[in-house]
């Protein structure tokens, strides 16, 4: 069931900017302001992201050494 949200203390300027990216996508400010919302919460945190990164390194490690990277970029170029 959707919610209501109010934020207040919105600069003017701030509020002027997201009007105007509203109107290029020819949304209202409520529609463009709950897109941009779910897009947000969509994404992961940067700080989730990493951590989901380093628990898949740490299950499956992989190391290449520089020297194998070396071969296989002086290989690409013949």
């Amino acid at each position: 069931m959707p919610v209501q949200i109010t934020i207040r203390g919105v600069p003017e300027e701030v509020r002027d900017t997201l009007a105007a990216r509203a109107a290029r996508r020819s949304q209202s400010m409520q529609a463009f302001l709950r897109d941009e919302l779910e897009r947000i919460a969509n994404q992961p945190s940067a700080a989730d992201w990493l951590a989901e990164v380093r628990e898949r390194k740490a299950a499956e490690p992989t190391r290449v050494s520089a020297a194998e990277i070396l071969r296989h970029i002086h290989a690409d170029r013949k």
